[in-house]
């Protein structure tokens, strides 16, 4: 499962979530909007930084979110924090790091070099685990304590958090939360299909907006694609990169030449129905049904 991703999704969706970790928020935390850099000369890729208002000289942070053991993991953050904020030192008047891991077992072991940085204001170290009960976080965060959750308890967990989504949220703000609460069950059980994560979690993925995008794309962009002389191969195209990302692996030649010469109304069909699959085997057993 890439947590890591789910949280930068859940970054995008509330920033302030962040400064809801930290013992002293900047006062502008409101204002601050999230993004992801890179740097040249050597290239740097930082996933999750936090900017101030662009007319405002404050603080940048950095955020790193750790699920896995990684022995140079300071050794990198620190070195592509600091290069960032050398290369725009003009924008910036501080910068701090967020360090998020799941337990302090996955944090770095040999922290020596660093110590006097991870003893200072400026490197936060945050354990989900110690954050207290999910019932009594807030709800965004109590999302970031889902993806840590034992798999056995996850079910129960995550429609508890759907209730409280529905009841305790604001409309925009509760969409997302559920957007993000079914994508972390669909990750961490990826072998279910998606009936069965319906009843799992007793919500329509119909109603969430993965889904919808999903099946606009299959339905809409591969009907009026479809339609279009010379456009055909886009749709076929469409299918492809759908079921190759459900699927988690690339389709052989002979696979992609059986799904090339399917009717676009056929295909429109496995637009929907790929949603249900989660192995190869599956998709063989649907186009020999088409026979």
């Amino acid at each position: 499962m890439r947590r890591d991703s789910i949280f930068y999704k859940l970054f995008q969706q509330a920033p302030t979530l962040l400064f809801e970790l930290l013992p002293d928020p900047p006062a502008n935390a409101e204002g601050y909007r999230f993004d992801s850099v890179a740097i040249k000369e050597p290239r740097f890729e930082i996933d999750g930084v936090f900017l101030p208002p662009d007319d405002e000289t404050g603080t940048v942070y950095f955020c790193e979110v750790q699920f896995q053991k990684d022995e140079r993991l300071y050794e990198r953050v620190f070195a592509e924090s600091l290069l960032y904020f050398y290369r725009y030192r003009e924008r910036f008047s501080y910068w701090q790091v967020v360090m998020i891991y799941p337990t302090r077992s996955v944090e770095q072991s040999q922290r020596r070099p660093y110590q006097g940085l991870l003893d200072s204001e400026q490197v936060h170290r945050v354990y989900l685990d110690e954050l207290g009960e999910l019932h009594q976080l807030p709800p965004w965060v109590a999302v970031m304590v889902l993806t840590t959750v034992d798999k056995s308890q996850a079910p129960e967990a995550a429609r508890y958090l759907l209730s409280r989504a529905r009841q305790e949220v604001s409309a925009p703000d509760s969409r997302a939360i559920i957007e993000l609460i079914t994508t972390i069950v669909a990750y961490r059980f990826d072998q279910l299909s998606r009936r069965e994560i319906e009843a799992m979690l007793d919500i329509t993925l119909q109603e969430t907006r993965v889904y919808r995008e999903i099946k606009e794309e299959g339905r809409e962009e591969g009907r009026e694609e479809g339609r279009e002389e010379g456009r055909e191969e886009e749709a076929i195209a469409l299918i492809t990169r759908q079921l190759t990302r459900r699927l988690r692996q690339e389709l052989s030649d002979e696979m992609r030449s059986a799904i090339a010469t399917l009717p676009l109304a056929v295909l429109e069909d496995l637009s929907e129905s790929l949603l249900d699959f989660t192995t190869l085997a599956d998709l063989e057993a649907w186009l020999a049904a088409q026979d």
